[in-house]
């Protein structure tokens, strides 16, 4: 049974939370944006806590979608 969280779970927040995303990495080159995400993706994975979720999520990721 799947610990993740896969339907959509924003509500009505979803498009301003894209924006807040896309708006964080304004003026940072890309070397810097990729350095901010890997940052922002360890901040996260601290606070899930939870490795059960994160390795179904890391599988989850290398998937094509």
């Amino acid at each position: 049974m799947s610990k993740l969280t896969l339907t959509p779970n924003f509500g009505r927040e979803a498009d301003a939370f894209y924006a807040e995303l896309i708006a964080a990495q304004v003026g940072l080159s890309d070397d810097a944006a990729a350095d901010w995400l890997a940052r922002l993706t360890l901040i996260l994975c601290n606070h899930i806590g939870d490795r059960e979720v994160l390795r179904e999520a890391f599988a989850l990721a290398r998937k094509p979608q």
